[in-house]
């Protein structure tokens, strides 16, 4: 069965670019012109990755990843015509797993397509063993992709997921944020180290007590990060 791509852009030249090459691929594509269609049909046509364009009408990018961060955690890729990385950095920090700047090249889109679906294709194996790793409150289910404190269930995306997952497998070990780009965001990704930076604050802010004080993902200055086990 193929992947689900929705496409929210409001130009419709590029959207047809896009629809056009994505289905070359095998994808199945929706298409959507402004924020009220794009939310609407996230949860209609239920997307395994939407890319989503921040300047988009009715509700901009921002608040469309926004509010399906609200209760799902399908990959989102902005879409933008901005170079500032305070655009960036909002779009991430909103829960977006990835951005990518116009213009760019189909091999770029396919290649940051591609290695979103992989990773959410992990949560759909029929993997049977359990694999679960627990700190303290902390218990991390790496086969069922579930997260729980104090028996809580804490929802991470995909991206905070495969971050929490290579530190706490690998207690105690330092890694630059180079490191964990190639790691977690995989050899595809052509972003920058500051991408790390605002998912390790989303996921602190998640499973942290007091997120400006870790306890479990601690930061070495000047190197980077690793999680402290106990």
């Amino acid at each position: 069965m193929s992947s689900k791509i929705l496409i929210i852009e409001d130009e419709k030249p590029i959207s047809d670019i896009l629809k056009f090459n994505l289905k070359k691929e095998g994808y199945e594509i929706e298409t959507a012109f402004d924020g009220e269609e794009g939310i609407n049909k996230t949860y209609s046509f239920k997307p395994d990755l939407i890319l989503l364009d921040v300047m988009i009408p009715v509700y901009d990018g921002f608040q469309v990843c926004k509010k399906v961060r609200e209760t799902l955690s399908t990959p989102i890729i902005m879409v933008t015509a901005k170079e500032e990385e305070v655009d960036k950095v909002l779009g991430l920090e909103l829960g977006a797993d990835d951005y990518i700047t116009k213009p760019f090249s189909v091999r770029e889109l396919m290649a940051r397509v591609k290695a979103n679906l992989r990773r959410t294709q992990v949560l759909n194996a029929d993997n049977k063993s359990k694999d679960i790793i627990t700190d303290g409150s902390l218990s991390v289910d790496l086969v069922k992709y579930e997260v729980n404190k104090n028996d809580e269930n804490i929802d991470l995306t995909v991206r905070e997921f495969e971050l929490l997952k290579f530190l706490i497998t690998q207690k105690n070990q330092v890694f630059s944020r180079e490191q964990l780009l190639e790691q977690v965001w995989g050899y595809e990704y052509y972003g920058d180290i500051r991408t790390v930076d605002v998912t390790v604050r989303r996921l602190r802010e998640k499973i942290e007590d007091n997120s400006s004080n870790p306890n479990y993902i601690i930061t070495k200055r000047g190197v980077g990060y690793y999680f402290k086990g106990e």
